[in-house]
């Protein structure tokens, strides 16, 4: 994609021969649009600590158990009588 906080390279593959003629102005005109897109990259400030996703996944974890618990199996997993 063409954008975010990276740089762009783009190549544009043409040729000189008169049967690529459409394909290679449609080239192009693409290389040309795409060179002229301007974009303001944007600074990540709020990125939470570590601790912070460690007791976000814990309760996570503590979430997905207790609904595990509530939940009866699934019929491929209960027991015939």
């Amino acid at each position: 994609s063409l954008g975010g906080n990276s740089h762009t390279l783009m190549l544009a593959c043409v040729s000189p021969a008169d049967s690529n003629l459409d394909e290679t102005v449609n080239t192009l005109r693409y290389a040309n649009r795409a060179r002229n897109i301007r974009n303001t990259p944007v600074i990540n400030r709020a990125q939470p600590s570590i601790e912070q996703l460690r007791s976000e996944i814990e309760a996570l974890q503590r979430q997905l158990q207790q609904q595990r618990q509530q939940a009866p199996p699934p019929p491929s997993l209960q027991t015939m009588p």
